[in-house]
């Protein structure tokens, strides 16, 4: 989607929903980030009538226009964008946020392999968008709240979940919300709360989750020579590093470091941590003349044996999560949100049984090879690049040089990762 050809809405503001709604839905979101949200906005003026269940203050989400640049990012994926530009999503003065990109350049700290991708070579535009998480559900949220077949209760807490694959379509859903304890039900419940998810639980479905005993390291940073409007990563043997290009010119960084190595970079102090970084990229951007609040999170992978049973279904981490290396995640999730949408709507427009799992199971097929194939991919590539076996070092570097010199290849990897 061109930075310069997104569509004005052409939705007008709704008017307010009547908080004394029918409390029966035909679908229930459970949780109200990036990949639930984007999933309500696909069903925004749809025939469904739908609830939004999120702990966290409705005020809270929508707070994504803060002076202060978040360092927790998403690098989000041209399918994406396009599908959140014709919802109208981008119409927002939070736009202005997104820091598009025209290039990507990846190189192994070992050796001479390097690989660089340009949105000229496809003639495209720009590779895609890194948008700070706050905003771009910032945005999503700005879209809900004026749906007139949206309901949300936030923030809200969960006191039970009745699931009951046999005692028919309706799932119960007891919350308290404004100190009311509140019952509502769910003809599709859908599950996008995380990795942790209460859905997930309720339904039974076991989860395969392993650590990779490393810690995800994220902050903002200046760079001397700027970010040059590309996504940079340099893969060592302790871990990926990317700096990727923020709107305001600055760089988010994520240093995925071993537990014990992570905690070392999180007690330097910003002076010390800048020249490690500086020099950990090896100096492409030139020195780092600012340093932001650092956070650390732990990195694992893992999928569920089910996306479905009937009438529920999870989406995004809360089916799947993988290294955040080649920052595929958000995307997956937002993919998983509009195929559910799209295999939903078909249903019911051709008089099919849309909660069903037979029709659920259509979603289920389409998505999770695609969801584990790319989670084993992220996995062997974290492996491949932390092998410090000189052979192996040679091997990747060569790998790195011959792919960038074969167009056709290069050009069909990079339109896997476009998620085309």
């Amino acid at each position: 989607m061109n930075r310069n050809d997104m569509p004005e809405s052409t939705h007008e503001p709704k008017s307010s929903r009547e908080q004394e709604a029918s409390r029966d839905y035909d679908i229930v979101i459970i949780g109200a980030g990036i990949v639930g949200l984007s999933f309500a906005n696909q069903l925004i003026d749809s025939d469904f009538s739908v609830a939004i269940v999120e702990q966290y203050a409705q005020a809270t989400i929508i707070a994504g226009d803060t002076e202060e640049v978040d360092s927790r990012v998403s690098a989000i994926n041209p399918f994406a964008l396009q599908r959140f530009a014709e919802s109208a999503v981008f119409d927002s003065e939070l736009s202005s946020r997104i820091g598009w990109f025209e290039a990507m350049e990846v190189w192994d700290s070992t050796g001479a392999g390097r690989i660089r991708f340009d949105a000229a070579e496809l003639g495209i535009p720009e590779l895609g968008a890194i948008i700070e998480n706050n905003v771009l559900q910032a945005m999503l949220m700005q879209r809900v709240e004026k749906a007139a077949n949206i309901t949300l209760f936030c923030p809200a807490v969960i006191q039970a979940i009745d699931y009951d694959a046999l005692a028919g379509t309706q799932t119960r859903i007891g919350i308290e919300h404004e100190q009311s304890n509140i019952d509502i039900t769910a003809r599709l419940l859908v599950g996008a709360d995380g990795v942790n998810s209460r859905v997930r639980v309720a339904a039974g479905i076991p989860r395969h989750r392993e650590s990779y005993h490393q810690q995800g390291l994220v902050c903002n940073v200046t760079m001397s020579e700027g970010h040059q409007d590309t996504a940079w990563q340099c893969f060592m043997p302790s871990g990926p590093l990317a700096f990727l290009p923020l709107f305001n010119g600055d760089c988010s960084i994520v240093w995925s470091l071993d537990e014990a190595k992570a905690a070392e970079m999180m007690a330097l102090d910003d002076a010390a941590f800048a020249r490690t970084l500086a020099e950990a990229g090896e100096y492409r951007l030139g020195e780092v003349t600012m340093v932001g609040e650092r956070r650390a999170f732990p990195l694992s992978h893992g999928h569920v044996d089910d996306y479905i049973k009937p009438g529920l279904a999870l989406i995004g981490d809360a089916a799947h999560n993988i290294h955040p290396l080649a920052g595929q995640g958000a995307n997956l999730g937002i993919a998983d949100a509009v195929c559910l949408f799209d295999v939903i709507t078909a249903a019911r427009a051709a008089g099919r049984d849309w909660s069903s799992s037979n029709t659920l199971g259509r979603y289920q097929r389409r998505r999770k090879g695609v969801n584990q194939l790319v989670e084993s991919a992220m996995t062997a590539f974290k492996l491949l690049f932390g092998q410090s076996n000189g052979v192996v070092a040679e091997l990747r570097n060569t790998g790195l040089m011959l792919v960038d010199s074969l167009p056709s290849l290069k050009n069909r990897i990079i339109r896997v990762a476009l998620g085309e």
